[in-house]
């Protein structure tokens, strides 16, 4: 199995950290990374064994037929990661459209 990121989720997570740090969730640029870096290890590694749930239409604009997992960092913050489902030479790719946290989207969900 193979987890791929396309380029605007890997620039969203890049910028994370930043946004992280300036609007002071974490009191390092050091642990802003570690946050994101965490929470790219848990997709990478858990993404292939959680049980996905259909994405709502609202999302076909990242890509048709969606599927969303959900990430929980904390009590406060719950991580969507959206991504499509193919098999590639007898391989298993998941490929990641979006990703976004229950702030922005809890109500679409």
């Amino acid at each position: 199995m193979k987890v791929i990121f396309i380029p605007e989720v890997r620039l969203y997570l890049q910028e994370l950290e930043h946004i992280l740090y300036y609007n002071h969730y974490f009191d390092s640029n050091d642990s802003a990374r570690k946050y994101v870096m965490e929470l790219w290890g848990d997709i990478v590694t858990y993404l292939p064994a959680m049980v996905a749930k259909t994405a709502p239409p609202s999302f076909n604009r990242f890509g048709m037929g969606m599927h969303y997992a959900t990430f929980r960092k904390n009590k406060q913050t719950s991580w969507y990661v959206f991504f499509t489902e193919y098999e590639v030479e007898g391989e298993i790719v998941f490929l990641i459209r979006h990703i976004t946290n229950n702030h922005v989207i809890a109500q679409y969900l």
